[in-house]
């Protein structure tokens, strides 16, 4: 079959972000200037740079109380500063729970009962028990066609590894225990690992 998008598609549902899978989730907690903490997922998320390390997420929705954005974006505009947290598979309720289009003034780490640390290069709470967690300084905000489309950028100012996800050295995925975002809403759990040299 093949469809333009701009005339819709035939399909029951959208097939676009099923096929574009699996995606990395980065559960972004932010504090506004007011110092409310926030916790949300975003699946259109990735790293993008090795020197230095630097990441993105797209927000595409807003919300009544955030005008054309949602917390997370209008928090970053206000500080500048946010902390990409890997989510676990144990952690998949609470954050299924923190994607809730709940009030500005509600704290998703209180609301899903998600312990926080504070970050330590930036203004901002990290969530405790994730595998990693990376502090970001964001250095552009871009506005992308589409009503409330906006693709954040940061830098990597500070990383996070819990103890027990490093082996002889690395990160270690298995034990991780990361999970990813699918299409509809379908989630996995990474499975078999394999390796290959990469050609000189």
């Amino acid at each position: 079959m093949f469809y333009k998008p701009s005339e819709g598609h035939p399909l029951p549902y959208n097939p676009f972000n099923a096929m574009i899978t699996p995606r990395p989730i980065g559960w972004i907690s932010t504090r506004g200037a007011d110092g409310r903490d926030n916790l949300a997922p975003y699946s259109f998320f990735n790293a993008v740079a090795y020197v230095p390390p630097q990441v993105m997420f797209a927000s595409t929705s807003a919300k009544a109380d955030r005008g054309d954005t949602k917390d997370s974006v209008a928090n970053i505009r206000e500080t500048g500063v946010f902390c990409v947290n890997l989510v676990s598979y144990e952690m998949r309720e609470a954050m299924n729970q923190s994607a809730g289009p709940w009030p500005r003034d509600v704290d998703e780490f209180s609301h899903t009962q998600i312990t926080r640390h504070e970050c330590q290069t930036i203004a901002a709470a990290r969530v405790a028990d994730a595998p990693a967690s990376l502090e970001c300084k964001m250095t552009q905000i871009i506005t992308l066609e589409g009503a409330h489309n906006f693709a954040v950028f940061g830098e990597v100012t500070g990383v996070h590894i819990r103890p027990d996800c490093l082996n002889e050295g690395r990160f270690d995925i298995a034990r991780a225990g990361l999970i990813s975002r699918l299409g509809y809403q379908d989630y996995a759990q990474i499975g078999e690992i394999f390796s290959m040299t990469r050609p000189e």
